[in-house]
């Protein structure tokens, strides 16, 4: 029996399809992708994602691959408007387990768990790959008000 969202053999299908962001900042200017699931907070829908950036080898002519991590807060009501985007990384890779590992110079968050139990509704505790062979847990603390002068798309952004 064929059901209202697709066919028997899916459980829907996927509408409304449109660009959240681009890079538009040094440390993400290779290329973003998403991260952690949006997560509700007082400000909005909460994202912590990653940006990758050009690194420079010393001594040498050659570069590498270097992953961060930033935040985005979208509208609570309207997802698709971001009211807040990191400007610069809000986690890259300065710990030694970050910075060496299978690949090298990497934070990669994945997972995101709200405090509520401890009684703190605006710390988070973000997991990430570190090095793409250990797992991190990295505190973070969502301020009363967004910062000034979070990074946006461009309207001119390439869709």
């Amino acid at each position: 029996m064929a059901s209202e969202s697709g066919g028997p053999d899916r459980l829907g299908q996927f509408t409304s399809h449109h660009r959240l962001a681009t890079p538009v900042s040094p440390w993400e200017r290779l290329k973003i992708g998403s991260g952690t699931p949006p997560i509700l907070t007082r400000h909005g829908w909460l994202i912590v994602y990653h940006g990758v950036s050009d690194l420079a080898k010393p001594g040498s002519a050659e570069h590498q691959l270097c992953y961060s991590a930033g935040v985005m807060v979208l509208s609570k009501v309207h997802p698709q408007v971001i009211l807040y985007r990191s400007a610069e990384p809000v986690l890259k890779p300065e710990l030694s387990q970050e910075r060496s590992g299978t690949i090298a110079n990497v934070v990669f968050p994945t997972g995101i768990d709200c405090r509520d139990d401890l009684g703190l509704p605006n710390r988070f505790d973000v997991y990430y790959g570190m090095a793409d062979n250990r797992i991190g847990v990295a505190r973070l603390d969502v301020p009363d008000c967004l910062p000034v002068g979070g990074a946006a798309d461009p309207p001119e952004a390439k869709v």
